[in-house]
């Protein structure tokens, strides 16, 4: 049994908290979150339910852009990305646009609901290591800012397709330095032995720019990384930065092309649990234009404008998922020890990661302050397989009982974009709030829905 988790109470000041900024205790004990209580919202709304705070989301987005602006000033400049394969919706592009970040998509469907937010096209990136021809078209008509190659066979075809339609295509070419960092090796994306990017050490990478400058319907930009997810320090994107402007020096020096640009990728971690200290903005940025300055000074190289792309760490700890507690279950395990089972309305079809990953989350009650002792608990959910699990283990109060509403925080990353319809559940909703007022952003989806989709 892995040590269980006491979930934290709410605070703002704490930065190692699980919750957004604005859930907190009300007098008599129910959580409240955007000036909304949560018994009010599961009476309007049916559980289970996304719940995304609206004013949380939109502080961390502009945090970035703030803290990377200020701290590449004297450089050449910085451009935060939203990695929406986080979670993607016409609602939250339209407000990290506003914040000013740019938008990251990784599929034809990312890419049009960007497109719907009103997101302007230079500021679109599109990545993917199997873009289909349809995806590149589009991109190419929507006039998108770059396009991350992933492949030699994707450079060709990309300068084709370009020549064919008239149309700029400014490229990036994603590298694979060799750099793991993060969690679960399902999230690793900078190891060799994997689909992504294209291979410093093999000399891949180099063939690419090659193959990129030899081709006149193709604009280089620069280099691009990304080293893993769920990270909480920034050793390994030093590594992966000296990689990479290191090989844009060598190219400058052997081809006479300076790359403007560098993308040093994203996966800043978040607290799930309250255990972690996930890095802030202001200390990410700094660190980073350090990097790049030293760097770039060692190599005799003008500093590139730099690009990151934060996803999780934008939505992921805004949003939390509100469940109703239905049975409840004390087990005795092989241990001799003994587990209760709290099972909720939902599962894996809307929070895939614990048993995708085996990652680790917390859980609270929520519709009420409990005195009752601490019991060690899983959280498990309504899904006919024993790995649907959503809190592996959580110290719970002992009178958990059904009816309560329980509260998963740090859920608006993955959460609803992973989501299923395994054995036919409906997947709930994502509904905004902010200043007491709430609307679905996404709303959910209904058996009739299913059924609509279902020929006979």
């Amino acid at each position: 049994m892995t040590s269980p988790t006491a979930a934290p109470e709410p605070s703002a000041e704490d930065p190692r908290t699980p919750w957004a900024g604005s859930v907190r205790r009300t007098a008599d004990g129910s959580l409240e979150v955007g000036g909304l209580d949560v018994r009010d919202i599961a009476a309007e709304h049916r559980t289970p339910v996304y719940v995304l705070d609206e004013a949380d989301l939109r502080g961390r987005a502009r945090a970035f852009v703030t803290a990377f602006t200020e701290a590449f000033a004297d450089l050449a400049g910085a451009d935060v990305y939203y990695a929406s394969k986080a979670f993607a919706s016409v609602a939250v592009d339209r407000w990290v646009s506003e914040e000013g970040m740019h938008v990251d998509v990784s599929t034809g469907g990312e890419l049009a609901v960007a497109l719907r937010a009103g997101v302007p096209g230079d500021t679109i990136a599109l990545h993917g290591n199997n873009k289909s021809d349809a995806e590149l078209e589009r991109a190419l008509r929507a006039g998108v800012g770059r396009i991350v190659v992933d492949s030699l066979a994707e450079i060709e075809h990309l300068a084709d397709l370009a020549g064919r339609l008239e149309l700029p295509a400014p490229v990036m070419v994603r590298v694979t330095t060799g750099v793991h960092a993060g969690g679960h090796d399902f999230i690793a994306t900078a190891h060799e032995d994997q689909k992504f990017g294209l291979s410093l050490t093999s000399g891949a990478a180099r063939a690419a720019v090659d193959a990129v400058l030899a081709r006149p319907e193709l604009t280089l930009l620069g280099l691009h990384s990304h080293i893993g997810s769920q990270i909480l320090d920034l050793s390994g994107f030093e590594v992966a930065a000296g990689a990479l402007l290191r090989l844009r020096a060598e190219v400058a020096a052997e081809t006479g092309t300076l790359m403007p640009e560098v993308d040093l990728g994203g996966g800043y971690g978040i607290s799930y649990t309250g255990a972690d200290l996930p890095l802030t903005p202001a200390q990410i940025a700094p660190a980073l234009a350090g990097v790049v300055r030293r760097l770039s000074a060692e190599l005799g190289t003008p500093p590139p404008r730099v690009s990151v792309e934060p996803g999780r760490a934008v939505v992921g700890p805004a949003g939390l998922t509100l469940y109703r507690v239905g049975t409840v279950k004390p087990v005795t395990t092989e241990e001799g020890t003994e587990r209760r089972y709290v099972s909720v309305d939902g599962g894996m079809s809307d929070n895939i990661r614990t048993a995708l990953y085996d990652a680790v989350y917390t859980a609270a009650v929520a519709s009420r302050r409990s005195e009752a002792p601490a019991v060690v608990s899983r959280v498990v959910g309504k899904h006919c397989e024993s790995g649907d699990v959503v809190v592996r283990d959580v110290l719970l109060p002992g009178d958990v009982t059904a009816g309560d509403l329980l509260a998963v925080p740090a859920t608006g990353a993955y959460g609803r974009s992973m989501a299923s319809n395994y054995n036919l559940l409906p997947r709930p909703g994502v509904l905004a709030v902010r200043d007491g007022q709430a609307r679905y952003v996404v709303r959910p989806e209904t058996e009739e829905d299913l059924l609509a989709l279902d020929l006979g």
